[in-house]
């Protein structure tokens, strides 16, 4: 008889694993490179130290599988410049390769929405390329699409409170 040694899954705020900073910064920059406004990892790092934080938005969380890094969300003022009436933002939804489709998305936005609503957010927005049926999934209602950046994309929202 086999027994499967259940995974162990994390997840919390980045602040208390600093050791794992230049990993998230790595995964940001190669996801969405410079389309994320920064020229090099080292300016993404710079960018995402200040999320570094527990107590207000903008905040970066990590997702840590048996004690491994597998995943970063984070919480921000504005994602999208075209669109600064809405605020805040859920972003940088990153399941490290090799880990994906396991659940860790799910669990991640869960943490950050629970989150948001702890700071007092009402309502949360995001903007996805190709991930609308996921988040729809989630709960979360269709706003509108747009181009953003030479793409299109669909912006949601999720009532918190």
């Amino acid at each position: 008889m086999s027994q499967t040694k259940e995974k162990q899954l994390t997840v919390d705020f980045l602040k208390n694993y600093p050791q794992y900073l230049e990993s998230v910064a790595k995964w940001i920059f190669a996801e969405w490179g410079s389309s994320s406004g920064d020229p090099t990892v080292d300016s993404t790092r710079v960018r995402i130290a200040k999320r570094m934080r527990d107590d207000a938005i903008p905040l970066t969380m990590i997702a840590l599988l048996d004690g491994e890094p597998a995943g970063t969300v984070s919480l921000k003022i504005d994602d999208m410049d075209t669109r600064p009436d809405l605020t805040p933002w859920l972003a940088g939804v990153y399941v490290k390769e090799g880990m994906r489709e396991r659940g860790i998305g799910s669990v991640m936005v869960k943490a950050a929405e629970e989150t948001a609503k702890r700071l007092g957010t009402r309502r949360l927005y995001l903007f996805t390329p190709n991930r609308r049926s996921f988040y729809e999934r989630m709960m979360w209602d269709f706003l509108e699409n747009a181009e953003y950046r030479g793409e299109q994309v669909t912006i949601m929202a999720k009532n918190l409170l």
